[in-house]
Order: structure tokens, then C-alpha cells, then sequence
């Protein structure tokens, strides 16, 4: 692999098949947005892609939670064309699309990771970061033009690019991006200790904790990969698909997620199949067969011939976050030097903090590593009711259902507390609002845990009151209008 510079981004560059393939990556996702300004970095992709003229070569452009990238394949001057238009219209966004991009993207509907994955991010990291994953935010027709030129400036410059190559760079390529240097990810995980919860999905999932650059990690989560399908899918006929993602936490960590598809009628078993498995690893040694059958996987994916994108990725991920790069022969051999114990101890060390996800009305009666019944985790809690002014649903909501008479809701302090009709008990202090909702005399409060309140006066009498004290203590740029481009519920004024 060689390695360049052009108009200060770093280049890299590998003999690939034909015809040339670029890839201009640059360093920010969706996990770089906040709560008020999801969907931000998708924004600014359409925005880029909308000022093309018609191409008559293979291009495209994706954001994922890592990363944003703009691709192309075609001659050298069909490239060379393509990165210039694109660098010239970060450099000069057209501000003035925002609003028919906004409805482009509402229609689009896309999401940056399956909703299993989705969920469990935000499980472990609340409404930052990566747990920003499940969100649709305020819509992206409140998403203003200072706001998508802030993030463009901040994110979109070349220390934080790198344009990966299938081939030498053409001689009259350029890279005129601004300046600029992003700021450092920080996104500290809000829930620790293993649990599980109910999620919005067909079947399992599980988060798992893991070192960044692991080969017995690697080797450990393609054998469990290898067995789940061996089980659920060739012995069982429970479910059809395993699926692997990860996400970055930091220079050191991995936050992997692998989640199951299920049968109508199985969520249960799949989700105790997944954690029973998950535990064999964190007890058991695998056997040295089975190792060896997993490296061999390893080595006929980095010899397959269309590889070169893959490492060139590899290698430009490291670049941007300042990650160790190992080259295709060396992870091979790493992995060639693991043994059984490795893969269970890192296994037995990712399960203490692992999270499951289980489909809706799924109550799994399962064991923690420590051999306690693993507890559910979410952000709600049993308990009473703070201190402070309490408010209840109206009179003849309290007649007629059974859970309005047991819903209370406190405006305490320093926030705002709500006892549900399922006696579970949320708080959201006011300093810990990421973003708030105005639908009319309504008000929807998003908390950094991941707590979502409710607050209208047709739930709770009286509770004008919290809205205003809501209104005031809250930040005037984390509240927004409800978007234009959503559905509106039509018993709502």
C-alpha cells in the first residue's frame, strides 16, 4: 500500500482490479451529531451530490455512524472530475436546497445501523454519540443553515479526509478542501453492568464490550457468529439470519452487536439461544479445530481478489481516528498465534457489561455471569415518587382507565419525575435535556439517559405549569418546532 499527499489529504493508494475505484472518506458520522442536530451529516452529503451534473460512471455517497463517503469508479479523468466537484461544493455548500433536500431524505427514511444495533447503542450511551443511532431527531426541515455550515466547517476539511485509490493517483488530481480540525470524540457509557430489555425488533441482539484490534475477539465473535447460524438456522429453523456490526467507542474499544432474526412465535428462544451461547464462550475453551476453521475463513477473505478496497478502508479508519494499523499478513498471523484461553477470557470479560435485546412481551429468565438472574436495564426505576408538586391525569381519565389512576407526574427542583401507569418511574433533570419538542401546548422532553417524557395538558391537569417551568429553564437553541414533514396525530389541534 502507498501512501501521499495531495493539497494537504492524506492519499492511499493500492493496485486493485479495473476500472479505477476512489473512496473519499472523511472522519464524522451520525454518531458526531447531537440530539438537535441529527440527520445533520446526511444533510450535508445531499447537499453535495445534488450540485453533480449527470454522470455516466458508477458514483455514490453513504454516512454511517463513523464516517461519511463519497465513491466513484471510471477512468482517471472521470475520477479526477468527480472528487474535484465534490471538494468544491464542501468548500461552497448550496444552503439554498436545504429545504427540498429535507424532503428528500424524509422520504429516503434511511437509518445508519439496523434497529437491533440501533437500540442497543442507545442503551449504552443515552441520546449522545452513538446512541443517537435509534433517534429521527427534530427533522430535517428544522435543521438550520448555520447549523449544517457549523458542522460542514468543523467536520469536511482534509486533515480529516483520506481518499483511498484501486490505483496510482491520475496527475492532475486535487483536493481543495478548507481547513479545519474536528473536535475529539468523548461519549462515556451511560449504563454498565449486563442486563436485557425489550427493543423494537424481531428477535435478539446482544452489545458486547470488546478490545479494539483483538484477534481472539475476532476469532471468538466469528465462532459465535459460526455456531448461532449452525443452531438457530441448519438444526432448529428458528432464524434465517445472524448479523455483526460494531461501533467505535474510543482508541482502545469496540462495542460490537450481533443480533438474530427470528420465526413469528420464537423471539423467546432465540433470545436464550443467544445468551446461553455467548456464556459457552465466556466458560468454555473452544477447541483448536474450531479456531482453525475460523482463520482459515480470515484468510480467504484478505486473499480474495477485490480485498484491496477492504484494506484500503481498514487503513484510512486507522489514519482518521489515530487507530493501530496492522496489514493483512499480520493480522493473520496474530490470529494464528491465539489460543483457546484467550478467546474465553475475552469473552468471560465482554459478558460482565454485555446488554441483550429482546423482542416485545419477551421476559427472559436468564443468568448472569455472576450466576444472579440478569436484571433488566433501562431507564426507567421502581421506586417513589421525589419530592415536589405532583400532578395528575384529568378526572374522567382517572374514571375510565386504570392506568391513568395510577400515573402521577412531579415537577421537582431540578426536573421533571413521572410515575407511568405500569408504576415504572422516570426523572429527566432539567440540566440533562438534550432536546425539546414544541407540538403546540404540547412539549416532548429527550433526556441524555435516553428517557422520552411526554408533557400535555390533556394527559396531566394543570400541567401548563411544568411546560413553562420547562420552557424556562431549558436552553433556547435545544428546542424546536415539531417538523413540518411528519405525520401529524389528528386528534391534535
Amino acid at each position: 500500500m502507498q501512501r501521499t499527499t495531495v493539497d494537504g489529504v492524506t492519499v492511499l493508494w493500492a493496485p486493485g482490479p479495473d476500472p479505477l475505484s476512489a473512496t473519499l472518506t472523511f472522519g464524522c458520522g451520525a454518531r458526531d451529531e447531537s440530539f438537535r442536530t441529527i440527520g445533520v451529516t446526511h444533510l450535508i452529503e445531499h447537499l453535495v451530490m445534488s450540485t453533480l451534473p449527470r454522470l455516466h460512471h458508477e458514483h455514490n455517497a453513504s454516512v454511517d455512524l463513523e464516517a461519511t463517503r463519497f465513491t466513484a469508479s471510471g477512468r482517471p479523468e472521470q475520477i479526477t472530475a468527480f472528487l474535484a466537484a465534490v471538494c468544491a461544493a464542501l468548500s461552497e455548500l448550496p444552503l439554498d436546497r436545504i429545504q427540498h433536500e429535507a424532503g428528500i431524505l424524509t422520504a429516503e427514511a434511511s437509518s445508519v445501523t439496523s434497529p437491533a444495533a440501533a437500540f442497543l447503542l442507545n442503551q449504552r450511551f443515552g441520546a449522545r454519540g452513538p446512541g443517537l443511532a435509534p433517534y429521527t431527531g427534530p427533522g430535517y426541515d428544522r435543521l438550520s443553515a448555520d447549523a449544517v455550515q457549523a458542522h460542514a466547517a468543523a467536520y469536511f476539511t482534509r486533515v480529516n479526509a483520506v481518499l483511498q485509490l484501486t490505483g496510482p493517483p491520475p496527475q492532475d488530481l486535487r483536493l481543495p478542501l478548507p481547513e479545519g480540525r474536528p473536535p475529539q470524540r468523548t461519549t462515556p457509557a451511560a449504563r454498565t453492568g449486563a442486563s436485557w430489555d425489550e427493543a423494537p425488533i424481531e428477535g435478539a441482539a446482544i452489545a458486547l464490550t470488546m478490545p479494539l484490534g483483538s484477534p481472539a475477539a475476532a476469532l471468538g465473535l466469528a465462532l459465535l457468529e459460526h455456531r448461532l447460524t449452525e443452531l438457530a438456522r441448519h438444526r432448529r429453523g428458528l432464524s434465517y439470519a445472524v448479523q455483526v456490526e460494531s461501533s467505535l467507542r474510543d482508541e482502545h474499544t469496540l462495542d460490537t452487536l450481533l443480533s438474530l432474526d427470528s420465526r413469528p412465535g420464537q423471539e423467546a428462544g432465540i433470545a436464550g439461544l443467544l445468551w446461553q451461547e455467548a456464556l459457552r464462550l465466556g466458560r468454555e475453551l473452544p477447541s483448536d479445530d474450531e479456531l482453525k476453521e475460523e482463520i482459515e475463513g480470515f484468510r480467504e477473505s484478505y486473499g480474495h481478489p477485490r480485498a484491496v478496497e477492504a484494506e484500503l478502508d481498514l487503513a484510512a479508519t486507522s489514519h482518521l481516528f489515530a487507530l493501530p494499523s496492522r496489514d493483512a499478513a499480520a493480522r493473520l498471523a496474530a490470529l494464528r498465534a491465539v489460543v483457546p484461553e484467550e478467546v474465553r477470557a475475552c469473552f468471560a470479560q465482554a459478558l460482565v457489561t454485555a446488554q441483550l435485546a429482546v423482542a416485545p412481551d419477551v421476559e427472559p429468565r436468564l443468568v448472569a455471569p455472576d450466576g444472579r438472574p440478569l436484571p433488566r436495564g433501562a431507564c426507567w426505576e421502581h421506586g417513589g415518587l421525589p419530592a415536589g408538586e405532583v400532578f395528575r391525569p384529568p378526572l374522567l381519565a382517572r374514571a375510565r382507565y386504570g392506568a391513568a389512576r395510577r400515573s402521577r407526574l412531579v415537577l421537582t427542583g431540578d426536573g421533571v419525575a413521572e410515575l407511568d401507569g405500569d408504576g415504572r418511574l422516570h426523572r429527566i433533570r432539567f440540566d440533562e435535556i438534550v432536546g425539546v419538542e414544541r407540538d403546540g401546548g404540547d412539549r416532548t422532553l429527550f433526556g441524555a439517559s435516553g428517557c422520552l417524557m411526554e408533557l400535555s395538558p390533556q394527559k396531566y391537569s394543570g400541567c401548563d405549569k411544568v411546560i413553562r417551568a420547562v420552557d424556562a429553564a431549558v436552553p433556547a437553541g435545544l428546542a424546536y418546532e415539531a417538523s413540518a414533514l411528519a405525520p401529524r396525530d389528528p386528534e391534535k389541534p
